[in-house]
């Protein structure tokens, strides 16, 4: 049985246009976000006059990308008048507790966007060009970056992924969070379990931005920095309870297998292991978003991949965990528990 799209449809060659111009599209929200015509059109409905001259930008540009970004679907155009729809309004406007607008910043900055030029060439290699590791050759800049663009998409995914842990561990506890990016994932254990403290690893100006955000959460007296590459700091321990979030997906299997042994043996028996990915099905086409981010690592890392369950499992089980708990799904992400021996 096909899980393609293109099987369902009649031969076309709309679908060959329509991914060749799909640049443009990147491009308008980006340019969108950047003159925040989101933000105007929060203001309060207006026509593109209007609009204009609250980003401060020319009347015929300001028309023509909100009249594109209407064809789109993140705007509604009525008599000449732009208002949100309800994507742009929740996720796009700045206004919105749920905005996501500032993923842009990361999602669209040349480092993650270089290596698709070259693709072709990724392909036949089977790695980025990127030099060395690609985005996790040591102490990535670009790392900043996503630790301060990201954050509001990966809010909502914290609460669950806390729960998941907090379901096997409870009362004190100390918690490793690896790759701790901005620090939402172990800070949100913290606000969940006020008896919890967080190590927060990662290169050090990243977790100036993870601390900055304990702060905000008022949980930095339990917030602790420990800095350095996850494959060569001592992590200390023992902890009930280690993070790997969106992490493993940068390295091959066998490294995985490397540091997972690494994380088991600084686990108190019985902790837990909870990483978070993007997790596709066996068939590797589906669902979407999962099964897709596999071309994001190859063409930004040497030899990351979109792993399966069973993929997981495997590196758990070579790596000494006692056992392996339901995947739990959150969004397009998949929370994978793996416990260590009582």
């Amino acid at each position: 049985m096909s899980h393609s799209p293109a099987a369902a449809m009649e031969a076309s060659p709309a679908l060959v246009f329509h991914t060749l111009m799909a640049y443009q599209q990147t491009a308008a929200l980006r340019a969108a976000i950047q003159i925040n015509l989101f933000g105007a059109v929060g203001d309060g409905p207006a026509d593109a006059a209007t609009l204009a001259n609250r980003c401060g930008a020319s009347e015929r540009g300001t028309r023509i990308l909100a009249d594109y970004l209407t064809v789109i679907g993140f705007l509604i155009k009525e008599d000449g008048v732009y208002r949100h729809s309800p994507t742009s309004q929740a996720f796009l406007d700045p206004r919105s507790p749920a905005c996501i607008a500032s993923t842009a910043n990361f999602l669209s900055a040349p480092e993650m966007l270089e290596p698709f030029r070259h693709l072709d060439k990724v392909v036949r290699d089977g790695r980025t060009v990127l030099p060395g590791d690609g985005t996790v050759e040591d102490e990535n800049p670009v790392w900043v970056e996503f630790a301060h663009s990201m954050a509001p998409m990966m809010a909502p995914v914290a609460a669950p992924l806390g729960g998941a842990v907090l379901r096997w561990r409870s009362g004190p506890m100390r918690v490793l969070d690896i790759a701790a990016g901005h620090g939402l994932f172990g800070i949100e254990i913290a606000k969940q379990n006020p008896e919890a403290h967080i190590v927060g690893q990662d290169w050090a100006p990243v977790l100036d931005v993870a601390h900055a955000n304990a702060v905000k959460a008022g949980v930095a007296d339990r917030y602790e920095r420990l800095p350095g590459s996850a494959f060569d700091v001592e992590y200390g321990g023992p902890y009930d309870a280690v993070l790997l979030t969106n992490f493993l997906h940068h390295f091959d299997h066998a490294t995985c297998v490397g540091l997972l042994k690494k994380v088991r043996a600084a686990l108190k028996p019985g902790g837990v292991a909870a990483t978070l990915e993007f997790v596709p099905n066996d068939d590797r086409v589906s669902p979407p978003m999962a099964a897709t981010f596999s071309l994001t690592m190859l063409a930004s890392t040497a030899s990351g991949d979109a792993y399966t369950f069973r993929e997981l499992a495997a590196m758990h089980n070579e790596a000494g965990f006692a056992r392996m708990e339901d995947p739990i799904p959150v969004g397009p992400h998949t929370v994978v528990i793996g416990r260590n021996a009582e």
